[in-house]
């Protein structure tokens, strides 16, 4: 079963993404530290909640644009 995260957490994480482009990665750890930095009225586990939700959410639109490149392999013939 995946994790389930609540629509605040993932409102939250696509904001802070969209407010601060380039920023976030698909680290963690990394990522918690700047969450906790941007918003400091949170508990420890929502902070993880975001942290978490923004690396799984970078990692996948990263995935997205590697499938979207074509290949100039596919083209070539000897």
């Amino acid at each position: 079963m995946g994790n389930v995260r609540t629509d605040q957490v993932k409102r939250t994480a696509r904001e802070l993404v969209r407010r601060f482009p380039g920023k976030f990665g698909d680290n963690f750890e990394e990522n918690k530290r700047l969450v906790g930095l941007v918003l400091q009225s949170t508990t420890r586990k929502v902070r993880n909640q975001i942290a978490g939700y923004i690396a799984r959410y970078l990692a996948g639109q990263e995935e997205e644009i590697v499938e979207e490149e074509p290949s100039s392999e596919e083209g070539e013939t000897k």
